[in-house]
């Protein structure tokens, strides 16, 4: 019976845990969005910080924004940059309506990353790229929603700072997108043309890049008990957010304007597991969501481990609690 009474101890323990952290997490988010919010774009060739960035309430200016958060990235950042930049000016060279910007978001780096940054930012001027220093690290899924409140594009690409996922793949999920976003708009207008012109970042859409391709292949190479893990992950993420997306943890997203706009206007985990709120919060707007192969190939230095796993679980546990009690309040903004 005393064991019986521990555990049950344990399980109310944890309740209450859980249930402290939801609610001062929706108090938190409640009174961040009283007034916008606001952040500093770094320009180490002028004198004086841009204080204001842009605003994704803000009509788009470029037609492609990248977000690149960055934690100690000062070994794998300059070339997968540079991999990004190359294949950005060659096609602004090629289609002279294209145009682009990086937005490189420190996350608190304690190591030479927002030097890199800067060298890249003195290289192709403060309007191609752009530096949002965060000051302490905050978590990978804040760092990215600060880089898409902030950012100027029609379509707004996350893509993560070691280059694991070739660059150019971001035409597959371009493509797509374009291709749903001209049938949404025509159901949504009847009296357009399909091939008519429109605003591909007015409709919302968003495309994640998939990894499933290649699970059967990491299957047969991964030991027993981290196929276990991670099988046991998927089983809480299905639980968590539902079917639709086999590979929720790519790190290589695109979202249309409006699309970012509902999205990171919303959400609340900051660390690993944003990407399955993403999952829960398209399904809860009905926004469309396509899953898309790209080419991946593992790089040194993941941050990412097994032990990341318990975390992992635990924020989905914070997202099923805050969202089935009505305490992480859902702004339907469009």
């Amino acid at each position: 019976m005393e064991f019986v009474l521990t555990v049950a101890e344990l399980g109310l323990t944890l309740l209450l845990i859980v249930f402290s952290v939801v609610v001062s997490e929706a108090w938190r988010r409640r009174h961040s969005h009283v007034s916008v919010e606001t952040a500093t774009i770094e320009d180490p060739t002028s004198l004086k910080q841009v204080v204001r960035c842009p605003q994704i309430s803000d009509p788009a200016e470029k037609y492609l924004s990248l977000i690149v958060p960055a934690f100690n990235e000062e070994q794998r950042l300059p070339s997968a940059l540079q991999e990004t930049m190359d294949y950005l000016q060659g096609r602004a060279s090629r289609d002279k309506s294209f145009s682009y910007e990086v937005v490189i978001v420190d996350d608190g780096s304690v190591d030479g990353t927002k030097r890199v940054a800067f060298d890249f930012v003195r290289k192709y001027t403060v309007d191609n790229v752009r530096v949002i220093p965060l000051g302490k690290n905050q978590g990978k899924g804040e760092a990215i929603r600060k880089g898409m409140l902030h950012s100027r594009g029609e379509l707004l690409l996350m893509l993560d700072a070691d280059g694991a996922t070739k660059v150019t793949d971001l035409e597959k999920l371009e493509n797509q997108i374009l291709a749903v976003a001209r049938e949404e708009h025509s159901i949504r207008d009847p009296t357009t043309s399909k091939h008519s012109d429109f605003r591909i970042g007015d409709v919302q859409v968003c495309a994640f890049g998939s990894r499933a391709h290649l699970e059967e292949k990491a299957i047969a190479t991964r030991k027993w008990y981290r196929n276990f893990l991670m099988k046991g992950f998927h089983l809480v993420v299905l639980l968590a957010a539902g079917s639709g997306i086999r590979d929720t943890q790519c790190g290589f997203k695109m979202f249309t304007r409006a699309a970012a706009r509902r999205l990171f206007t919303n959400i609340h985990l900051k660390r690993w597991c944003f990407d399955v709120e993403l999952v829960f919060l398209c399904k809860r707007f009905n926004i469309p969501m396509l899953e898309i192969s790209v080419k991946w190939s593992e790089i040194p230095g993941s941050k990412v481990s097994m032990l990341s796993i318990p975390n992992m679980v635990w924020e989905l546990a914070l997202m099923s609690v805050g969202y089935r009690t009505g305490m992480w309040k859902i702004i339907h903004q469009a």
